[in-house]
C-alpha cells in the first residue's frame, strides 16, 4: 500500500483527517509528519490559507518523495476584518497556545453584541506530488462567537464558535457531528476526488 503523508504534527488534526480520509477508502496508508522527525517544520510565509497549505504540502512531498496532503485553517471574525485569519494559531504571540489565543480573542470581542459576532472557519486543503503537481480546495463553516468557551471536544477556537443552525459550539459536537459540517471536513471531502484522480 502506498503512503500519503499528512503534513501536520498536530495530533488532533491528524485524528480528524484520518477519519475523513479513511472513510473515503482511498487505498493509501495515511501517515502523519511525525513519522519523519528529521524534516523541519515549514515556515508559513504565505498570505492566504491556500498558499500556506501548498507550501507545507510541497515541502513534505519534496523531502519524502511521496504525495503529501496539507491544510491551513483558521478563524476569520467579521468585526475584525477577517482576523485572526492566517494568524489564528499564533494570535496571542506564541504558535499553538490555544488557551492564550482564545482568551485574547474573547477579550478583544468582550463588548461586541451578539448580532455582530459573526465569524467563519476556513480550511484550505492541498495535495502536492513530488513532480510539482498541485491542487488546492477550500471549505468553510459559518457561525457566531460565544462570550464564553463551551465543550471539551476539538481544539483551537472550537469552544467559542457556534455553527449556524446549531445550539452547541463545535467543541460540544461529537467528532462525527463536527466532521459532517466542519470546514476541514468539507475541504478534505472535496479533496478526495482529486486524490483519486491524481493517485489512481
Amino acid at each position: 500500500m502506498s503512503r500519503l503523508i499528512l503534513a501536520t504534527r498536530n495530533a488532533g488534526k491528524i485524528a480528524e483527517l484520518k477519519v475523513i480520509l479513511t472513510e473515503a477508502d482511498l487505498g493509501h496508508e495515511l501517515v502523519g509528519a511525525e513519522s519523519y522527525p528529521d524534516i523541519p517544520d515549514v515556515k508559513e510565509t504565505g498570505v492566504t490559507f491556500a498558499e500556506n497549505a501548498l507550501l507545507k504540502a510541497h515541502a513534505l512531498a519534496r523531502a519524502t518523495g511521496l504525495p503529501a496532503v496539507a491544510d491551513d485553517s483558521g478563524l476569520s471574525v467579521d468585526v475584525l476584518g477577517g482576523s485572526p485569519g492566517i494568524f489564528s494559531a499564533r494570535w496571542a504571540g506564541r504558535h499553538g497556545d490555544d488557551q492564550a489565543n482564545l482568551d485574547l480573542l474573547l477579550a478583544q470581542l468582550s463588548d461586541i453584541a451578539d448580532p455582530h459576532r459573526g465569524a467563519h472557519f476556513t480550511c484550505a486543503a492541498a495535495l502536492a506530488l513530488p513532480d510539482g503537481t498541485e491542487r488546492v480546495v477550500e471549505g468553510r463553516l459559518r457561525g457566531t462567537l460565544r462570550f464564553e468557551p463551551a465543550g471539551t471536544h476539538g481544539f483551537g477556537y472550537d469552544p467559542i464558535l457556534q455553527p449556524d443552525g446549531e445550539t452547541r459550539t463545535c467543541a460540544e459536537l461529537t467528532p462525527d457531528e463536527k466532521n459532517a459540517i466542519s470546514h476541514r471536513g468539507k475541504a478534505f471531502r472535496a479533496l478526495v476526488p482529486v486524490v483519486r484522480e491524481l493517485l489512481a
